[in-house]
């Protein structure tokens, strides 16, 4: 019999992660599972060989740590606490290889995450972060449409 008790859940802040966190925490309460929320901001080009006087692409990048550990937190507070046992993690990278790396490094047993459903042009030029997860994953994924 399958065993959840960690389950990774990750966040791009979107309206559907409400829809996505409603199907994790409904494993949680039928498993007593921990639910550790992720966010990951996409490293899309190394920006440190340009210069730029004005702008301290150290001081940006903390700054966008520190915000996107304040939205999470305040996602988890209105979504999760009183709910389920939860730890907040933000990372920097590529979403789909930090999702992986992530569950691999918290002992998830499975990723609930959520799809934007894009076909098309627009698809073929931004991939989906969740089915990259679904094909690059020895875990067990759950994709929320």
């Amino acid at each position: 019999m399958v065993e959840i008790k960690k389950i990774l859940l990750p966040s791009d802040f979107s309206e559907r992660t409400e829809k996505v966190c409603s199907y994790a925490l409904s494993l949680a309460g039928k498993y007593g599972a921990e639910i550790d929320v992720i966010h990951v901001i996409h490293e899309d080009l190394d920006m440190s060989s340009f210069y730029v006087p004005h702008i301290s692409f150290d001081v940006t990048e903390n700054e966008m740590m520190k915000g996107a550990e304040v939205k999470l937190k305040t996602f988890c507070d209105d979504h999760l606490k009183g709910k389920a046992d939860y730890e907040i993690h933000v990372r920097k990278g590529t979403p789909f290889n930090e999702i992986i790396e992530a569950a691999k490094a918290f002992g998830s047993d499975i990723i609930v995450m959520g799809t934007e459903g894009k076909t098309g042009i627009e698809h073929a030029i931004f991939g989906s972060t969740a089915e990259r997860v679904l094909k690059k994953s020895p875990i067990p994924v759950l994709t929320v449409r």
